[in-house]
């Protein structure tokens, strides 16, 4: 039997970071909350039981969180895209989906939030 591709998900990982361009926005770490849908083939790790024939999440949960926390970024976009590019980053990943929240970023709002998509020219679009 062949599976699709496994899906891996990060759910509401709660970081804090310099996200904003506003003077307080500098001076202060706020909040994000960060999902992530990761997309790889797992038929080895299926077939062999073997957890180096798996997409190790811990290691790209840690190395999302060096990135959050040491971060500053102006924009939600460009701290999605990051994120989404080191996801990438590892070659066991064909298709990433990331989703970052910035909660009370507006007034009357719970929080905004960027997602942005990313595939390998060999994988089909999310």
């Amino acid at each position: 039997m062949i599976f699709d591709n496994a899906e891996i998900r990060i759910t509401n990982l709660r970081l804090r970071t310099y996200i904003g361009f506003n003077p307080e926005e500098l001076q202060k770490k706020q909040d994000v909350v960060i999902n992530a849908k990761i997309f790889y083939p797992a038929n080895q790790a299926c077939e062999t039981d073997s957890e180096i024939q798996a997409l190790d999440y811990k290691v790209v949960t840690k190395a999302i969180i060096k990135l959050v926390e040491d971060g500053r970024f102006k924009l939600l976009e460009k701290l999605t895209a990051d994120v989404t590019s080191l996801i990438m980053d590892n070659q066991q990943v064909v298709r990433a989906e990331v989703s970052i929240e910035k909660p009370h970023a507006l007034r009357f709002a719970d929080s905004v939030s960027i997602t942005l998509r990313a595939h390998r020219d060999q994988g089909a679009p999310i």
